[in-house]
């Protein structure tokens, strides 16, 4: 069988179990609710949330969560923590604090890809996930991130494409539907979902509301437009992260909330249009006390339709 007549083949496969599955998926993802430990907040307002990583790190998990609270952020994303001990001072500090832990960013994947041909390496990516998972049942989280699958010269795309829809259907789901914790597939720079109808047949083909989308906005900004793929993905996503992207001659850079080419309020407009509600994460470079109070200020303007930058 020729490369191509084997790819017609899989698309076609890919395309019927996309659509037997979506009605069920829609249903569903309507239904869970808070019983999938917040897929999205509620109040009719997306809510702003940083990374873990931006805040100052010579202070406490406790002082951190206060003063992103004291700053106006709604919550935290965490990053996966292995040491039993370290996640339970994470779990007092935020309940401490009165600062929620809304989703877990899954620290294997890149490393350990769960599209690898070598089982040694799909193993230690599964590990990877199953500690994100327990992480954010202890803390609270509603979701984990993960990067599905990696295309390289090693990997084809339907190679990534069938190892991992089979490891997350296998291994992963049935931990995550246990733990009330939805896995939240996000598009990043791995040659991998590269449009926002790719990822909505990756999204369907799992036919469960605990596999959804983590839509990232500065990540399309190479080869689409955020506010695109927000109407085009719709009640899949259920977490958002926030950058801004430049391009000048032959280089890029990642870039404050309005200090790029993203057009912010159409991305606003898109995410009203599709009734969004979850949280916005900030995923930016480290700062202090004045540079995060900037950046949760460009935030809130973003989120009340407005350009991030006066």
């Amino acid at each position: 069988m020729s490369p191509s007549t084997s790819r017609r083949r899989f698309l076609k496969q890919a395309g019927a179990a996309s659509a037997a599955a979506v009605a069920a998926m829609s249903q569903a993802s309507r239904s869970v609710g808070a019983q999938a430990a917040g897929a999205q907040a509620t109040g009719g307002s997306p809510k702003p949330a940083v990374l873990i990583s931006m805040l100052p790190r010579d202070l406490s998990y406790r002082d951190r969560f206060a003063l992103a609270k004291e700053l106006g952020f709604a919550a935290v994303e965490m990053q996966t923590i292995e040491d039993p001990a370290e996640a339970e001072v994470i779990a007092a500090a935020s309940r401490d604090a009165g600062f929620p832990i809304h989703c877990v960013m899954n620290a294997e994947h890149w490393r350990s890809p769960l599209s690898s041909a070598d089982p040694a390496v799909v193993e230690r990516s599964v590990q990877g996930m199953l500690t994100s998972i327990r992480n954010a049942r202890l803390w609270g989280a509603g979701a984990v991130l993960l990067v599905p699958a990696v295309v390289n010269p090693a990997t084809r795309y339907q190679d990534a494409w069938t190892r991992s829809t089979r490891v997350i259907r296998d291994r992963l789901l049935p931990e995550a539907e246990k733990a009330g914790v939805i896995i939240a597939v996000e598009e990043v720079w791995n040659k991998f979902l590269l449009s926002p109808l790719e990822m909505n047949t990756y999204v369907d083909s799992f036919g469960s509301p605990y596999l959804r989308a983590y839509f990232d906005v500065g990540n399309v900004m190479f080869y689409g437009f955020p506010q695109d793929w927000i109407r085009t993905l719709g009640s899949r996503i259920c977490r958002v992260h926030v950058k801004d992207f430049k391009v000048e001659k032959s280089t890029y850079s990642w870039e404050n909330l309005g200090n790029g080419a993203v057009d912010w309020p159409e991305v606003r407009s898109a995410l009203r249009e599709i009734g969004y509600d979850g949280y916005v994460t900030t995923e930016l470079a480290a700062g202090d006390r004045v540079y995060l109070t900037d950046v949760v200020a460009r935030l809130n303007r973003f989120l009340a339709g407005e350009r991030p930058v006066k």
